[in-house]
């Protein structure tokens, strides 16, 4: 699969995916605020991959930090967690990023500030090292659902390029193929940025999996013709009653598959699920550039002046998610608040296909 982004020489190496597919360019990270724009302008997205981002972005930045006693650097890294968490507010993997170096922080307090640097970029391989396993965990388990000949709806990217392998609404797709189940793919283009065009279709296309581009606003045709049998896609934040914010159209994708009787799945790693929000209604959702909409890589397709509304993500309501897939098993929506209890019998409420 597609490397992503990695920690190599004291730097960060993240592609560049705004420039896919025509492209193949990776940017070198030398300090923590070149992340951080890196994460702003889309040059890598996806929750668990911003996520990633982030782990590394606060290990680059601690090492500029010259304090001498852990009181002075945590409060020096205060700023750079602060700015990370600024850069995409819907995703919930940089505060989980955050929270993460921070309970670390609190672990180690009587450790050095060198030992403690070197801990954060640990941590940061850490994080990209896990997401992959989890994202083969995610696989294994939403694979159960496809069957031999399926045809499978996807929005947006939640492959490779989203993750730190492997990908999450892709990882079910790739483990069919592993094992002999024949399965076609169809994309959303995924407008304003067109994630489904130039990274879902490519990345796909790379791994060897059949796949059809369509424009996002034929899918219920698709449907109604009965040529897609399920729809697997991922989560930018995830509620605790189960409520999925996700790219913007996902809601009616979902509701197309509820009006058609086709499943709706999402692939939700832990990290990406908000146990402490209760409801999708809070989810603050970003608003982007109205440059996005109006032109296409730099060429204008609306006129000049015209009003934008350019929303990132959107809401789907717990009530048309068919199951949700992480790495610890398939869920129904109501269940998925069950897996933040430490004692829960996660067995006796996992959804069997």
């Amino acid at each position: 699969m597609v490397k992503t982004i990695e920690w190599k020489d004291g730097k960060v190496l993240m592609l560049d995916q705004s420039r896919l597919p025509l492209e193949v360019n990776y940017v070198e990270c030398s300090d923590y605020l070149k992340v951080a724009e890196g994460i702003k302008k889309l040059w890598i997205r996806g929750a668990p991959a911003i996520g990633i981002a982030a782990a590394m972005g606060i290990a680059l930045g601690a090492q500029d930090i010259t304090a001498s006693n852990y009181k002075n650097f945590k409060t020096g890294l205060q700023k750079v967690m602060d700015d990370m968490l600024a850069t995409r507010p819907t995703a919930v993997n940089i505060k989980w990023a955050v929270e993460r170096v921070t309970k670390l922080l609190s672990d180690n307090k009587d450790r050095t500030v060198d030992e403690l640097k070197a801990m954060l970029i640990a941590e940061g391989i850490k994080v990209l090292e896990e997401d992959i396993e989890i994202n083969k965990a995610i696989g294994r388990w939403g694979g159960q659902f496809i069957k031999d000949g399926d045809t499978i709806l996807t929005h947006c990217n939640a492959g490779s390029l989203a993750t730190g392998g492997y990908g999450t609404a892709t990882a079910p797709m790739l483990v069919a193929i592993e094992q002999g189940k024949r399965i076609q793919v169809i994309a959303d283009e995924t407008r304003p940025v067109l994630q489904g065009a130039r990274l879902t279709s490519w990345e796909l296309m790379q791994a060897g999996v059949p796949v059809t581009l369509i424009t996002d606003n034929m899918a219920g045709a698709i449907m109604k013709k009965g040529k897609i049998d399920l729809a697997i896609v991922g989560t930018d934040r995830t509620t605790r009653n189960g409520d999925v914010a996700n790219k913007i159209g996902t809601y009616t994708v979902a509701i197309l598959c509820k009006e058609h009787k086709i499943p709706f799945y999402v692939a939700a790693p832990l990290s990406s699920i908000d146990f402490k929000m209760s409801s999708g209604d809070k989810i603050p959702i970003e608003e982007r550039a109205p440059e996005e909409v109006t032109t296409i890589w730099g060429h204008r397709v609306a006129p000049e002046g015209v009003n934008v509304i350019n929303l990132a993500f959107d809401v789907t309501p717990a009530k048309y998610v068919s199951a949700l897939f992480t790495e610890k098993g398939a869920y129904r929506p109501r269940d998925i608040k069950s897996l933040a209890k430490k004692d829960m019998d996660l067995e006796s409420i996992r959804l069997k296909p």
